[in-house]
């Protein structure tokens, strides 16, 4: 995997006062898909941007993402696949593990219904009918304005580590397929990994600010 960082974290005076000037956009991250990920399945981050909000932080995301054959084969037969996308924001600590002080976390359901030949998107009451299941993976990997849930203090000009991931969820699958997860096959086995970087988040947006 080849990661291209658009800003380098060094923490140079020079990125301190863009940030203070309100560039809300920190990372850009360009990931070179793998070759093998179009045959064996897989899932490769893209892109990943973080920004201000009104009362706190969100972020956009791109994933690529490829079922091998056995999935979609799962997929056809009526078996639900659910993704989670995870994004965690830690404050490292040389003098005790990292906390934890915000993070994301959505659970995403794919489905398929024989009946009306239509894949279906689902998150929480919420869902959406695809025609394709191009166009579902398509939905699925694009990530827009996923808010960040503080859940410590949040501070300015303070250098965080933030943690992004995506991963098939092994423990909603039927029992007999977690017995063969266990067994050592890598078939059901999707993730991007987790993908780290440094960062200083930019001043949050206040509701009623006229900040633009």
């Amino acid at each position: 995997m080849t990661v291209f960082f658009m800003l380098c974290f060094t923490k140079p005076e020079s990125i301190v006062r863009l940030l203070r000037a309100g560039m809300i956009t920190l990372l850009t991250v360009l990931v070179s898909p793998m070759a093998t990920a179009q045959a064996e399945g897989g899932i490769q981050i893209t892109s990943i941007k973080l920004e201000a909000a009104d009362d706190g932080y969100q972020f956009d995301a791109d994933f690529e993402i490829t079922l091998n054959h056995k999935l979609e084969y799962a997929l056809e037969k009526g078996i639900v696949l659910y993704f989670v996308t995870e994004l965690n924001l830690m404050n490292s600590r040389w003098y005790w593990l990292d906390e934890r002080i915000a993070h994301s976390r959505v659970r995403e359901g794919l489905s398929y219904y024989a009946l009306t030949r239509q894949y279906r998107l689902s998150r929480g009451a919420l869902s959406q009918n695809f025609g394709t299941l191009k166009e579902a993976l398509q939905a699925l990997s694009r990530v827009r304005n996923r808010p960040i849930i503080a859940s410590s203090e949040v501070k300015q000009n303070t250098e965080y580590t933030v943690e992004l991931r995506m991963r098939l969820d092994i423990a909603a699958l039927p029992k007999p397929f977690q017995v063969e997860t266990l067994g050592g096959s890598k078939e059901w086995d999707l993730s991007s990994g987790i993908l780290r970087w440094n960062t200083i988040l930019p001043p949050q947006r206040h509701s009623g600010s006229n900040t633009p």
